[in-house]
């Protein structure tokens, strides 16, 4: 690829992140040029495959980047993926293999994305916590990768951060999921102060009640936000300050729905 090309990928992918990933974008000033560039494309990466799934737009079209790029995953680890790779997404590919990112890792984080494609419905912590290791925990993973961390003891800690931004996530966007046929908190949680998933997405689940459900998974936030920092210390140092912001900054929107809105989505 052209010099100019690559530049013009690397504008495109930081737009990206400053426009919709703005967490980021605040924090990535402590990042050296290269880790900035690297955290931007994989930051991309994830949104295209996000979009890809979005209940609200998902099309044939969309199904058929997904399944490509599964198969493409698949035969990385048989060793013979290149030509299997959509054209569109050959440059993850190339972050993949300068940054040391696991194939397999990859593939979960896509088992994550496809398993948004349908109704959506989990029935214990076991299956939430399943499903923002696969969405999130993942990209712990490949920031570890892409910010050139070699210790394995930071791996726990980084999955743990993104688990409890998954977990802010779906606590922010209760509503908005519901309307896109996806409960996230789980069944037993809800059903434990009598309310069910399809009261939910339908619009006539107890707020109050909800609410209560919305404080325990924030409570649970809280105990993975604490483990994700303990791990600061295994970053590179210029890296140290961008996930600290970072997880300040997220774990922030819970704090905020809990003292504004007394959890209530």
């Amino acid at each position: 690829m052209k010099l100019s090309q690559e530049r013009a990928r690397d504008d495109e992918h930081w737009q990206l992140l400053a426009s919709r990933a703005r967490s980021f974008r605040w924090a990535s000033a402590f990042l050296s040029p290269t880790q900035r560039s690297r955290v931007a494309a994989l930051s991309a990466f994830c949104r295209a495959v996000d979009d890809l799934a979005d209940a609200h737009w998902v099309t044939p079209e969309s199904r058929q980047d997904l399944t490509l790029l599964e198969a493409a995953l698949a035969a990385e680890r048989r060793g013979d993926g290149e030509a299997l790779w959509p054209p569109q997404y050959l440059w993850f590919r190339e972050l993949c293999l300068g940054s040391r990112i696991d194939f397999a890792v990859v593939q979960e984080l896509l088992r994550g994305m496809s398993s948004d494609l349908g109704l959506v419905r989990l029935g214990s912590d076991e299956e939430l916590l399943r499903y923002c290791y696969r969405a999130a925990g993942t990209v712990g993973l490949m920031m570890c990768s892409v910010l050139g961390v070699r210790d394995p003891k930071a791996l726990r800690h980084a999955v743990d951060l993104g688990i409890a931004m998954q977990l802010t996530n779906i606590s922010r966007d209760v509503l908005e999921d519901a309307q896109a046929q996806r409960v996230y908190l789980p069944a037993d949680r809800l059903a434990s102060h009598g309310v069910d998933a399809e009261q939910l997405v339908r619009g006539e689940a107890d707020p109050k009640s909800l609410s209560l459900v919305v404080d325990e998974v924030l409570s649970m936030a809280d105990d993975y936000y604490r483990s994700g920092e303990q791990g600061i210390r295994f970053l590179p140092l210029r890296a140290r300050w961008a996930i600290l912001v970072a997880s300040r900054l997220y774990r922030g929107i819970g704090h905020r729905l809990r003292r504004r809105y007394q959890s209530n989505p």
